[in-house]
This record gives structure tokens, sequence and C-alpha cells, in this order.
């Protein structure tokens, strides 16, 4: 049997979900997990459905005898083979934390992607990469070889095919360009302490001004620095006994989880784009082990 999943957005109406059911149902597929949400500000309509074909279907089949229902109700749609693994490439700059996190879960499929490379405009990792087996890309960027570096890393991205691009501790801005030409395809981390402490050493100024909560917010990149929608975040409590060091090394923690469940949340199509905001649909409590391990 062949296993895919439907991604739905477009204008809210009556008779979407039964026309998605029906046209379902018709082309022998059962459904082993649906998730729909109607927001009333926008008037969009977002549906995400996990369907098994027990006729054994193939994707290009369905998706030819779809489209006129999309055409109906304008949606924005995709039928993605379940089974596919997303191409990933991964950027970082000197702080390996996300870098290392990310390459473990990849090395032990806790995070079922194809990992096509990794960019950096150092070579401080570079070992560690190659040693998991997957390319490594150096380009060095400075203030006037900016251009050339992103027409190398456009370059790198169509080599490699790269679906999704993640900044895992990447400090270098891309420019207007690239965020257009990759919107909804790139995703950030960072800590949640912005605006208030911006610059360097964020845990630093955290731990000066006693903050009690260190957080990490996961976005897709925008043209807007650090502004991006949303996917997701999270926080760990500090007291008031604990040091610099432990705020940096807390924070660290924090940012390699949140980054993960993101690209996790992704990968599984489980996020929309809503203007400024995300639709992220949770995994089902019986789905996530099959989600993990692909």
């Amino acid at each position: 049997m062949s296993a895919f999943v439907l991604t739905v957005k477009c204008p809210s109406g009556r008779g979407i979900v039964a026309a998605i059911s029906v046209f379902l149902s018709e082309q022998g597929c059962n459904i082993t997990d649906s998730a729909q949400y109607d927001d009333p500000i926008t008037g969009m309509f977002f549906m995400r459905v996990s369907v098994v074909s027990e006729t054994g279907a193939a994707g290009e089949t369905l998706r030819t005898a779809f489209a006129p229902i999309a055409a109906k109700f304008d949606m924005e749609w995709a039928i993605h083979d379940a089974d596919k693994r997303m191409k990933v490439l991964l950027m970082v700059s000197n702080f390996g934390h996300c870098l290392n996190d990310l390459l473990y879960r990849y090395l032990i499929g806790a995070l079922p992607i194809d990992l096509v490379g990794v960019v950096s405009n150092h070579m401080t990792y570079q070992k560690v990469v190659v040693n998991h087996d997957v390319p490594f890309f150096h380009i060095k960027v400075t203030k006037d070889t900016k251009p050339e570096a992103e027409a190398r890393l456009l370059a790198a991205i169509e080599e490699t095919g790269a679906e999704l691009v993640v900044l895992a501790r990447y400090m270098q801005v891309l420019s207007d360009e690239v965020c257009r030409k990759m919107e909804g395809r790139i995703i950030n981390i960072h800590h949640s302490f912005l605006p208030s402490f911006k610059g360097a050493n964020p845990y630093k100024q955290a731990y000066e001004r006693g903050v009690k909560l260190i957080g990490a917010t996961a976005h897709y990149v925008t043209a807007d620095l650090d502004e991006g929608p949303i996917i997701e975040q999270d926080t760990v409590r500090i007291t008031h006994a604990q040091s610099a060091e432990d705020y940096v090394s807390l924070g660290r923690d924090v940012e390699a989880q949140v980054l993960a469940r993101a690209i996790h949340a992704h990968i599984h199509h489980r996020v929309f784009l809503n203007g400024n905001k995300t639709v992220v649909f949770p995994a089902s409590p019986g789905s996530y082990a099959s989600e993990r391990m692909g």
C-alpha cells in the first residue's frame, strides 16, 4: 500500500471537507489521520490528511484526479509521498550545538531527512561534517564578497536539490533576494531575548538583568530580520543561583530542541503559512513514532 499526505490551504467555505473525503474514498484511500483549522480572522481554511491507498495508486494519479477539486475551491495544495524524505541543507558558523544535535538525530534516524550538505562561512566543523559522510561547502563571506558568496549558496542549493535550508546558528544575514526566492523554505533559530537583548552575548545580558526564563524561537526567514512566521518556541526556567555560563548552556539546549521540533514539523508537512503567522498541526498520538523513523 502507498501512503500519502494531502495538504490544503484555501478560502473558507462549505463543502471542502466533504469534497476531499469523497474524493479519497472514491480513489480507494483510507484516512489514517486528519487535522483542519478554519481561521475566522483571515478567512482561510487549512487541512492536512494522512492516507493509505489500498489500491496502490500512484501519487501522480491522485494528483491528476484531485486537480479539478482543487481548482473549484481555489486551493494551494500538494499530495506528498509519505515515504519520500525531504532534502535538507544545513548552514552553520562557529556555534556548533544545533549542528551537532541535528547530525546525531540524523545518524540515529530520529530526524528522517536526506541531509544533502552543510554550508559554513568557517572551516570549524568541516571534519565533523565529513566524518558523517555529508558534503561540506565552505563559502567565506565578507562585505565585499557577499554577492558572490550568495551566488555560490544558491548554486549549492540547486546542485543538491535542497528543499529546505536550516540556519543552525548561521551568523550571516541573508539578502532579500535569497529570502524571497526561498520563501517558506528557510528555518532559523535564535534566542528569544530579542529585541530586549540585541547584539553580542545575549545570555550575558540576560544574566546581568536577572532573567528568569530563557527561550528559543524557530521561524521562517523573511527579509525582515528575525521577524518571520514562528514555527516553534520553548523556555527553560532560571534561578538566581545560576551563573552566566549556566545561562549559555541551558540556552543552547533549548535552541537545539526547538530547532529540531520545527524541522520535524516542516518535513512532515504540518506547517502552513498564514500571513505573518503559521498554522502548525501537532503530530497525532499514534503517528509520532512512524514520523520519527520515516
